[in-house]
């Protein structure tokens, strides 16, 4: 797959899973506010910051080709949980992850020239029961930080999941086979417009 795109994020992770696929890119700044807006479901939301993230990206862009956005929140009991704001708050999330399932939604968007298309991708992720001295450990490691729910499957966390039902390249941040389908689509159907 020999597609150049543009790419609106900041996450090394998904520099990685792009180029893994053999898309090539160029990073562009895609800076938006990630609230939820009142009523909105957690797919709505993932979805419009997924779309509002290309956007960013292709407006700050030299626009000769699409941008990419992604994002991925973690859903349990109809709470989001998004990054950790502290140590109690990453700790919590854990608490609240440990011994249960949970949903990690990813959302990937391509903007162009008005022209749009998304996918979202639903994973199921259980944990096994974590003690508090796991809890502190993990947290103490540094890698929670600037993760969704605070933790990363392909680091450190690995060892604490029990079963995933879906995309693991999704719960990293960029679900590869969604994501080459799209950019193929995307962009065979943005050139039958033209």
């Amino acid at each position: 797959m020999a597609f150049s795109i543009y790419l609106a994020s900041s996450s090394p992770r998904r520099r990685e899973l792009l180029s893994q696929i053999g898309v090539s890119f160029d990073l562009v700044p895609a800076v938006i506010e990630e609230v939820p807006q009142a009523g909105e479901s957690a797919q709505d939301y993932v979805l419009r910051l997924a779309l509002q993230k290309a956007q960013a990206g292709f407006a700050n862009s030299k626009r000769k080709k699409p941008a990419l956005g992604a994002d991925t929140i973690i859903t349990i009991e109809q709470k989001i949980l998004e990054k950790p704001r502290d140590k109690h708050h990453g700790e919590e999330m854990l608490k609240l992850l440990s011994g249960r399932t949970h949903h990690v939604l990813t959302a990937v968007a391509l903007w162009q020239d008005g022209y749009s298309k998304s996918v979202l991708v639903k994973t199921e992720v259980s944990f096994k029961k974590l003690s508090d001295r796991e809890i502190s450990d993990y947290w103490q490691s540094g890698e929670p930080i600037d993760k969704a729910a605070g933790y990363a499957i392909q680091g450190i966390a690995g060892k604490f999941i029990t079963n995933i039902s879906g995309s693991y390249s999704g719960v990293v941040g960029l679900p590869l086979f969604e994501t080459a389908e799209l950019i193929k689509t995307f962009i065979k159907e943005v050139n039958q417009h033209r």
